[in-house]
């Protein structure tokens, strides 16, 4: 094989998952035949985007050689909380989700400083956090469950109105795909000017052909479900568009900020980080923050999908 056309170990991985889960698909389809139905994989979609969101800061804390296994019972808190406020209360959603971002990020603060200044291992820490916050979740609310709805919020849980409608859906996709074009080229330009090797255009082509066509493909999937009684078309759920928001502003903040550096060279060898000038300490605090941020939009979208709090809410969660 040429060198313009060696695979990255990681463009391997991702390939072989892809294909892992292609063949997953068609399988389970064979064996139930609803499977790869519109309907099914509109509803995944949904299911899957409280866990992606989540995923998508646990990832980070894995790089900087840490981990959060009370992430789902912080969730649960955070998400009892807004429906407290909201239902009990008599809040408004977002001063109550508010709220709820407060109290994730007094918790992230709390455990950020106990990994990071006091040198408690996180494993540790957040083990604790594992069942105490579980228990706190229990409190806030007396153990009953804490129906909502605020029909704005509940849109953010996806359901029988929370998408885009086919008109968004399209718009949304051609812009997607207008971007995956743009950054392939610039990629190409970038390494050119830096004098590094590039791979033929036929290639770039074909892979950024291929991640629109999937982009294209999940947006008529999501176009093709409709609800009984509706006189249009679901298409993309909101859930879907606020997890596709999270993963671009965390691929921003890994590949164009100092901090994602940071992170990463952390993960590669803290002593090194510390002796080159990199605040260890301060990087750990406001990576378990941010971890928290996320958590609290993971616990919106959880608590409108359910249209309700409940002290299950994120259970084995820490696990993922």
């Amino acid at each position: 094989m040429s060198l313009p056309l060696q695979i990255s170990a990681l463009d391997l991985r991702l390939s072989l998952m892809a294909a892992v889960l292609a063949a997953m698909a068609v399988v389970f389809h064979l064996l139930t035949g609803t499977f790869l139905t519109p309907e099914n994989l509109y509803n995944i979609a949904q299911q899957t985007a409280v866990v992606g969101i989540v995923a998508t800061a646990i990832a980070l804390i894995i790089v900087a050689r840490q981990i959060d296994l009370s992430v789902g019972s912080v969730m649960g808190c955070v998400g009892v909380l807004i429906a407290f406020l909201q239902y009990t209360s008599g809040w408004h959603w977002i001063p109550a989700s508010l709220a709820g971002l407060a109290l994730a990020l007094v918790v992230g603060l709390y455990q950020g400083w106990l990994t990071a200044y006091l040198g408690v291992p996180s494993f540790v820490v957040t083990l604790g956090g594992l069942m105490s916050f579980r228990g706190a979740a229990f409190l806030i609310a007396d153990g009953k469950t804490q129906p909502v709805t605020d029909p704005t919020f509940l849109a953010l849980g996806g359901g029988l109105d929370g998408s885009l409608g086919p008109a968004l859906s399209w718009a949304l996709g051609a812009a997607l795909s207008a971007l995956v074009v743009f950054n392939t080229a610039a990629r190409r330009r970038s390494k050119r000017s830096h004098g590094f090797t590039v791979r033929p255009l036929w290639f770039d082509a074909a892979f950024a052909g291929l991640v629109v066509a999937m982009l294209l493909g999940f947006v008529a999937v999501t176009c093709a479900y409709q609800l009984p009684g509706k006189d249009a078309a679901q298409g993309v759920p909101i859930p879907v568009v606020i997890w596709g928001l999270v993963v671009m502003g965390m691929a921003f903040i890994v590949r164009r900020t100092r901090f994602g550096r940071y992170v990463y060279a952390i993960g590669g060898n803290p002593e090194a980080a510390l002796l080159v000038g990199i605040p260890v300490k301060r990087v750990m605090l406001m990576l378990f923050l941010l971890l928290a941020v996320l958590v609290t939009i993971a616990a919106v979208v959880s608590v409108a999908r359910l249209n309700a709090g409940t002290n299950s809410l994120g259970t084995n969660m820490g696990s993922t």
